[in-house]
């Protein structure tokens, strides 16, 4: 398999960025043998890191690479920072831009990967699975299938936040410098709720969802109120819930079921 990293100039966050790649495009025909998937043209993932991590993340803790060579997918991973993979009106600070758009366009230019819908994916961990939530519905032209896993959907908790107010993550000026306004996030285009709703509302279609979360996971409450929101909007989602807390035990058992199953949505 082709691995690596590479660094190019992004437009949307002004500066140079790095995004690791595994890329199956030299399995040879006996590693092959037998894997329905190979039967199909690649397909691609785009993989997003957690608060503190980066795009090395899903290579080095995660299974990248068993994922590329098992289900015949190229696997990108980019950089975002701490900033939840949403735009911001200041100069570089376009995170969900860069997710949704460049990074999609730029890859598929380099690296020769379908601009398919059927064909393009996303998921992420904790954050990640907050961003690749809200980029598949600010993008479903783009993305015919999202994972979301351990995902940290932390909107109606933010929003009650006041001034010098701090979690065990961050603080309220973190929080607003991210997402806004926070007396009015939840009626933003920051919530993933309003985009979903937005969608429906329009017509347009809407990314299947796949989401999994561990019982003794810090952020199994914030889920809950998202699987609520889904089953009462009647969405195509898969809810999984197992043993587990917030690290890559859980993340690399569930990202494969999360694979599955939008792969079977969209065969």
């Amino acid at each position: 398999m082709a691995t690596g990293r590479i660094r190019f100039y992004s437009m949307a966050q002004a500066g140079q960025v790095d995004i690791t790649f595994v890329i199956p495009n030299d399995v040879s025909d006996i590693m092959k043998e037998g894997n329905k998937n190979y039967d199909r043209s690649m397909k691609t993932l785009y993989l997003l890191h957690g608060f503190s991590g980066n795009d090395c993340d899903w290579e080095y803790n995660g299974i990248a690479e068993d994922i590329a060579f098992e289900y015949n997918m190229a696997v990108i991973m980019i950089t975002a920072g701490n900033n939840f993979y949403l735009d911001r009106k200041a100069t570089g600070c376009q995170f969900g831009t860069y997710a949704g758009e460049e990074a999609v366009e730029y890859t598929r230019k380099l690296f020769g990967l379908s601009d398919k819908r059927e064909d393009t994916f996303i998921a992420g961990l904790s954050m990640g699975g907050f961003g690749a939530l809200h980029t598949a519905l600010a993008y479903p032209e783009t993305f015919g299938g999202v994972i979301a896993l351990s995902s940290a959907l932390i909107i109606h908790k933010i929003a009650k936040m006041k001034e010098g107010e701090y979690d065990d993550i961050a603080n309220y000026e973190y929080y607003k410098e991210v997402f806004g306004d926070l007396s009015k996030v939840e009626e933003s285009d920051a919530n993933p709720e309003l985009l979903y709703n937005k969608l429906k509302a329009s017509g347009e279609e809407i990314p299947p969802i796949y989401m999994a979360v561990g019982t003794e996971d810090f952020l199994y409450d914030n889920n809950q109120e998202m699987k609520e929101f889904l089953e009462k909007n009647e969405a195509d989602f898969k809810y999984e819930e197992g043993p587990g807390i917030h690290d890559w035990k859980f993340w690399n058992k569930y990202i494969t079921r999360g694979i599955d199953w939008i792969l079977d949505k969209n065969n």
